[in-house]
């Protein structure tokens, strides 16, 4: 079949529809991803310096962790530390 045969049989037939609906928005998605977590965690929304943040960023990548993960070691480390006394 030569290369102007195959790209008529290709154009005369229909696209396929996009079967997946309409993209949902990041607003929404985080909402979703939220609800779904309700039951277990709670949001947490703080300011801290620019300085702070980078070393929290730098600690969470040397571990492979997310941000929220390297907290809540960080926050189960010094609540183990204070009941241990030390």
């Amino acid at each position: 079949m030569s290369q102007s045969a195959s790209s008529e049989a290709s154009s005369s037939r229909s696209k396929r529809t996009y079967r997946k609906g309409n993209p949902t928005p990041p607003r929404e998605r985080q909402k979703a991803s939220l609800e779904r977590r309700s039951d277990t965690h709670k949001a947490l929304h703080a300011v801290i310096l620019n300085s702070q943040k980078e070393k929290l960023e730098t600690l969470a990548s040397e571990e492979g962790l997310t941000q929220a993960q390297m907290l809540e070691i960080i926050i189960e480390n010094e609540y183990k530390r204070r009941k241990s006394g030390t």
